[in-house]
Protein backbone atom coordinates (compact mmCIF):
# COMPACT_ATOMS: atom_id res chain seq x y z
CA UNK A 1 0.00 0.00 0.00
CA UNK A 2 1.04 3.57 -0.63
CA UNK A 3 0.38 6.13 2.12
CA UNK A 4 0.32 9.79 1.11
CA UNK A 5 -0.14 12.41 3.84
CA UNK A 6 -2.44 15.34 3.17
CA UNK A 7 -2.21 18.86 4.58
CA UNK A 8 -4.47 17.73 7.46
CA UNK A 9 -2.57 15.89 10.20
CA UNK A 10 -3.81 12.32 10.49
CA UNK A 11 -5.65 12.38 7.15
CA UNK A 12 -4.04 10.19 4.51
CA UNK A 13 -4.73 9.03 0.98
CA UNK A 14 -4.13 5.28 0.85
CA UNK A 15 -3.65 3.55 -2.49
CA UNK A 16 -3.64 -0.17 -3.07
CA UNK A 17 -0.67 -1.52 -4.98
CA UNK A 18 -2.32 -3.73 -7.55
CA UNK A 19 -0.53 -6.78 -8.90
CA UNK A 20 -1.91 -7.59 -12.36
CA UNK A 21 -1.96 -10.85 -14.28
CA UNK A 22 -4.17 -12.54 -16.87
CA UNK A 23 -6.97 -12.94 -14.30
CA UNK A 24 -7.12 -9.28 -13.31
CA UNK A 25 -5.44 -7.88 -10.22
CA UNK A 26 -4.82 -8.57 -6.52
CA UNK A 27 -4.06 -6.00 -3.83
CA UNK A 28 -3.88 -5.71 -0.08
CA UNK A 29 -6.46 -3.19 1.13
CA UNK A 30 -5.69 -3.37 4.86
CA UNK A 31 -2.66 -4.20 6.99
CA UNK A 32 -2.63 -3.29 10.68
CA UNK A 33 1.18 -3.31 10.77
CA UNK A 34 1.43 -0.79 7.91
CA UNK A 35 -1.19 1.48 9.45
CA UNK A 36 0.57 1.30 12.83
CA UNK A 37 3.90 2.13 11.14
CA UNK A 38 2.34 5.34 9.79
CA UNK A 39 0.96 6.30 13.22
CA UNK A 40 -2.62 5.44 12.21
CA UNK A 41 -5.19 3.47 14.19
CA UNK A 42 -4.44 -0.21 13.50
CA UNK A 43 -7.71 -1.61 14.91
CA UNK A 44 -10.95 -1.49 12.95
CA UNK A 45 -14.01 -2.45 14.97
CA UNK A 46 -16.95 -1.72 12.68
CA UNK A 47 -17.61 -1.71 8.94
CA UNK A 48 -20.47 0.08 7.19
CA UNK A 49 -21.62 0.39 3.59
CA UNK A 50 -23.79 2.96 1.87
CA UNK A 51 -25.53 2.57 -1.46
CA UNK A 52 -26.35 5.74 -3.35
CA UNK A 53 -28.73 5.29 -6.26
CA UNK A 54 -28.22 8.68 -7.92
CA UNK A 55 -25.27 10.77 -9.04
CA UNK A 56 -25.12 13.93 -6.95
CA UNK A 57 -26.08 12.29 -3.65
CA UNK A 58 -24.26 14.03 -0.83
CA UNK A 59 -23.72 12.48 2.60
CA UNK A 60 -22.14 14.66 5.26
CA UNK A 61 -20.54 16.39 6.86
CA UNK A 62 -20.60 13.90 9.76
CA UNK A 63 -18.46 13.36 12.85
CA UNK A 64 -18.73 11.98 16.36
CA UNK A 65 -18.12 14.29 19.31
CA UNK A 66 -15.33 13.49 21.77
CA UNK A 67 -14.72 11.18 23.45
CA UNK A 68 -16.32 9.06 20.71
CA UNK A 69 -14.30 10.40 17.76
CA UNK A 70 -13.93 7.96 14.89
CA UNK A 71 -10.96 7.15 12.73
CA UNK A 72 -12.30 5.99 9.35
CA UNK A 73 -10.93 4.39 6.22
CA UNK A 74 -13.33 5.12 3.37
CA UNK A 75 -13.21 3.28 0.04
CA UNK A 76 -15.55 3.17 -2.96
CA UNK A 77 -16.44 -0.34 -4.06
CA UNK A 78 -18.77 0.61 -6.94
CA UNK A 79 -18.99 3.83 -8.91
CA UNK A 80 -17.14 6.98 -7.84
CA UNK A 81 -17.32 9.70 -5.20
CA UNK A 82 -15.67 12.99 -4.26
CA UNK A 83 -14.57 12.28 -0.67
CA UNK A 84 -13.90 15.09 1.84
CA UNK A 85 -12.29 15.34 5.28
CA UNK A 86 -12.82 18.59 7.22
CA UNK A 87 -10.59 19.41 10.20
CA UNK A 88 -12.71 20.38 13.22
CA UNK A 89 -9.92 19.94 15.80
CA UNK A 90 -9.64 23.30 17.59
CA UNK A 91 -5.97 22.74 18.47
CA UNK A 92 -4.98 21.84 14.89
CA UNK A 93 -2.95 24.15 12.65
CA UNK A 94 -5.37 23.24 9.82
CA UNK A 95 -8.55 23.88 11.83
CA UNK A 96 -11.53 24.46 9.49
CA UNK A 97 -9.57 23.39 6.39
CA UNK A 98 -10.54 20.48 4.16
CA UNK A 99 -8.96 18.02 1.76
CA UNK A 100 -10.54 15.80 -0.87
CA UNK A 101 -9.79 12.99 -3.23
CA UNK A 102 -11.76 11.01 -5.76
CA UNK A 103 -12.41 7.48 -4.59
CA UNK A 104 -13.71 4.95 -7.08
CA UNK A 105 -13.99 1.26 -7.75
CA UNK A 106 -11.59 1.81 -10.66
CA UNK A 107 -8.81 3.64 -8.81
CA UNK A 108 -8.99 1.74 -5.48
CA UNK A 109 -8.03 4.87 -3.55
CA UNK A 110 -9.14 5.24 0.07
CA UNK A 111 -9.19 8.19 2.44
CA UNK A 112 -8.11 7.69 6.05
CA UNK A 113 -9.78 10.27 8.29
CA UNK A 114 -8.53 11.08 11.79
CA UNK A 115 -10.83 11.45 14.80
CA UNK A 116 -11.99 15.05 15.13
CA UNK A 117 -12.46 15.50 11.41
CA UNK A 118 -15.86 15.60 9.74
CA UNK A 119 -16.43 13.42 6.69
CA UNK A 120 -18.68 13.64 3.68
CA UNK A 121 -18.85 12.69 0.03
CA UNK A 122 -20.73 13.47 -3.16
CA UNK A 123 -21.39 10.66 -5.62
CA UNK A 124 -20.09 11.17 -9.15
CA UNK A 125 -21.97 8.24 -10.69
CA UNK A 126 -25.31 6.51 -10.24
CA UNK A 127 -25.26 3.30 -8.18
CA UNK A 128 -22.23 4.21 -6.07
CA UNK A 129 -21.34 2.11 -3.04
CA UNK A 130 -19.03 3.35 -0.31
CA UNK A 131 -17.42 1.09 2.31
CA UNK A 132 -16.31 2.50 5.68
CA UNK A 133 -13.96 0.75 8.09
CA UNK A 134 -14.23 2.45 11.48
CA UNK A 135 -11.97 2.24 14.54
CA UNK A 136 -14.69 2.88 17.12
CA UNK A 137 -18.31 1.78 17.22
CA UNK A 138 -20.95 4.34 16.32
CA UNK A 139 -22.39 6.12 19.36
CA UNK A 140 -25.77 7.66 18.41
CA UNK A 141 -25.65 10.26 21.20
CA UNK A 142 -22.31 11.57 19.88
CA UNK A 143 -23.39 11.88 16.22
CA UNK A 144 -22.90 15.43 14.92
CA UNK A 145 -22.61 17.27 11.66
CA UNK A 146 -22.07 20.59 9.97
CA UNK A 147 -23.75 21.96 6.87
CA UNK A 148 -22.19 20.70 3.64
CA UNK A 149 -22.38 24.19 2.10
CA UNK A 150 -21.23 26.26 5.09
CA UNK A 151 -19.48 29.28 3.52
CA UNK A 152 -16.74 29.37 6.15
CA UNK A 153 -15.44 26.03 4.84
CA UNK A 154 -16.09 26.75 1.14
CA UNK A 155 -15.87 23.09 0.11
CA UNK A 156 -15.64 23.00 -3.68
CA UNK A 157 -18.11 20.20 -4.42
CA UNK A 158 -17.65 19.06 -8.03
CA UNK A 159 -21.29 18.85 -9.12
CA UNK A 160 -22.95 22.27 -9.37
CA UNK A 161 -26.58 21.12 -9.22
CA UNK A 162 -28.39 20.90 -5.88
CA UNK A 163 -27.35 17.66 -4.16
CA UNK A 164 -29.63 14.86 -3.03
CA UNK A 165 -29.58 15.15 0.79
CA UNK A 166 -31.18 13.42 3.75
CA UNK A 167 -33.43 15.58 5.93
CA UNK A 168 -30.83 15.33 8.71
CA UNK A 169 -27.96 16.51 6.51
CA UNK A 170 -30.05 19.36 5.08
CA UNK A 171 -30.86 20.57 8.61
CA UNK A 172 -27.31 20.80 9.95
CA UNK A 173 -26.44 24.36 10.99
CA UNK A 174 -23.44 26.40 10.00
CA UNK A 175 -20.42 25.73 12.21
CA UNK A 176 -19.70 27.77 15.34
Amino acid sequence: MKFMPTKLAGVWIVEMERHHDERGWFARSWCADEFRAHGLEPALLQCNSSYNAKRGTLRGMHYQAAPHGEAKLVRCTRGAAFDVALDLRVDSSTYRQWVSTEISADNGTALYIAPGCAHGFQTLEDKTEVFYSIAHPYEPTAGCGVRWSDPQFAIAWPLPEAPILSARDAAYPDFG
